[in-house]
């Protein structure tokens, strides 16, 4: 590749496509490859894409065409898609759109650099660009996910479970935070089944714990676990592990027997409720984050007014819902998509609306009490920033006011005011 080349790079989904193009990024860099800093100054683009749901699909396939047309009025010479929508509809996408240069799987990156004129640098493994601020970055402990979830499609794109070497997750979390990063998000399809592929185990605890001995790491987060056979002794841990943030990601889907029993989900209402009441009981100022599907194809009227009613009961602490898409492949495609697409509005938008008022009241409850607050962003003269039982991107945020404060860095704020999703306080001091 000639050195003048550049190469841009557009990632779209979830924080386990954000690593891919981090390590995408950081490989091409030790071949010497150059990334340009936005599109109108690279030759090629790369686009990461999202096979999901829907409407993750349609922005994929947006981008895609709106790129592959600024190979006619721009600089462009050249587009390479790759990721889940190309896993999953490879053939499709080189028939629809066939100005797309060539295409790659979610296991193709040696291929991908490869055509880049590079090649995979095995012994560099955990080298990326962070593309998220430098104090924070996504840990992937593991590739693709076992459970049989009816209507998940993640199988049909990123294959079976497959748990990295806990050594290489170490070596990883020990250079990003060499690179200043304070806050280590933990990631994966289902990472509560980290490890059971090498060792017959879940063993998430004790790869929490060697993260927690990581010099440097402040804050490590724990995301999308799974609510069937979740291992209990993780618990256990949050006590001895200041660094473990007080918060676990655990989407929950339903509560009616009968839609978690056509789910494949592995788990029923009695025994969800009895594991959010062992979270609480035993880490008691936990916060708690899950997400629901509504207008699943054997949701009743019932269901769902048994799961708002659940909503109302449990108090999450953070939610969000999707409404159910109808993927090809997935064992619930054959029940059909009954549920009409405004019914499955109006059900989001109840949630929802009571989800609002759940957090407004518990913003509420924080005013005029003290939290330590990481700083994310300057914004026209607010210091915005996270407490512990806020994940990045998702979920609320403390704009402060009051001491110059510095990206990245801890501070403790008190709130003076909160509304439904955000919170407003003064910064009172750094923290060590």
């Amino acid at each position: 590749m000639a050195a003048r080349t550049k190469v841009s790079m557009i990632t779209l989904g979830c924080p386990k496509n954000v690593v891919d193009s981090e390590t995408l990024m950081g490989q091409m860099r030790l071949n010497g490859i150059e990334l340009a800093g936005n599109i109108d100054d690279a030759d090629i683009a790369i686009i990461n894409t999202c096979g999901f749901i829907d409407a993750a699909r349609a922005e994929s396939i947006d981008t895609i065409i709106e790129t592959v047309h600024q190979k006619d009025v721009k600089k462009l010479k050249k587009v390479l898609v790759m990721g889940c929508l190309v896993e999953r509809y490879r053939s499709e996408l080189a028939k629809e759109i066939p100005e797309v240069d060539r295409f790659f799987g979610t296991h193709e990156i040696p291929a991908l650099l490869e055509e880049l004129g590079g090649r995979y640098r095995y012994g560099m493994i955990g080298e990326r660009v962070l593309t998220t601020p430098a104090h924070y970055a996504y840990l992937k402990i593991l590739e693709g996910c076992d459970n049989p979830c009816s209507f998940c499609s993640i199988p049909l794109m990123r294959g079976r479970l497959v748990s990295r070497p806990i050594e290489e997750i170490l070596k990883e979390a020990e250079l990003l935070a060499s690179r200043g990063v304070k806050e280590i998000v933990v990631i994966g399809q289902d990472t509560t089944a980290y490890g059971i592929d090498r060792t017959g185990k879940r063993i998430l605890a004790k790869l929490l714990e060697e993260i927690a001995a990581v010099d440097g790491i402040k804050w490590i987060r724990l995301m999308y676990t799974y609510p069937a056979k979740f291992p209990m002794e993780i618990l256990e841990i949050f006590g001895r592990t200041p660094k473990l943030c007080r918060y676990i990601d655990i989407p929950i889907q339903h509560i009616s027997d009968g839609v978690l029993q056509s789910m494949h989900r592995g788990i029923t209402q009695k025994a969800t409720r009895e594991l959010l009441k062992a979270f609480r009981d035993m880490v008691p100022d936990i916060a708690l984050r899950t997400t629901l599907i509504v207008g699943y194809p054997t949701e009743t009227a019932e269901d769902f007014e048994e799961l708002l009613n659940f909503v109302g009961e449990e108090r999450f602490e953070r939610l969000g819902v999707f409404s159910y898409s109808h993927e090809e492949g997935t064992p619930a495609h054959e029940l059909g998509d009954p549920v009409p697409c405004e019914v499955k509005e109006e059900r989001l938008s109840q949630i929802m609306e009571l989800q609002r008022d759940i957090s407004e009241a518990r913003n509420q409850s924080m005013v005029g009490k003290k939290f330590p607050v990481l700083i994310d962003r300057i914004e026209q003269g607010w210091h915005i920033g996270r407490t512990e039982s806020d994940a990045p991107e998702i979920d609320n945020e403390v704009y402060c006011r009051g001491v110059e404060a510095r990206c990245g860095e801890f501070y403790q704020v008190s709130i003076s005011d909160a509304v439904e999703y955000d919170l407003y306080g003064d910064i009172v001091c750094r923290l060590a």
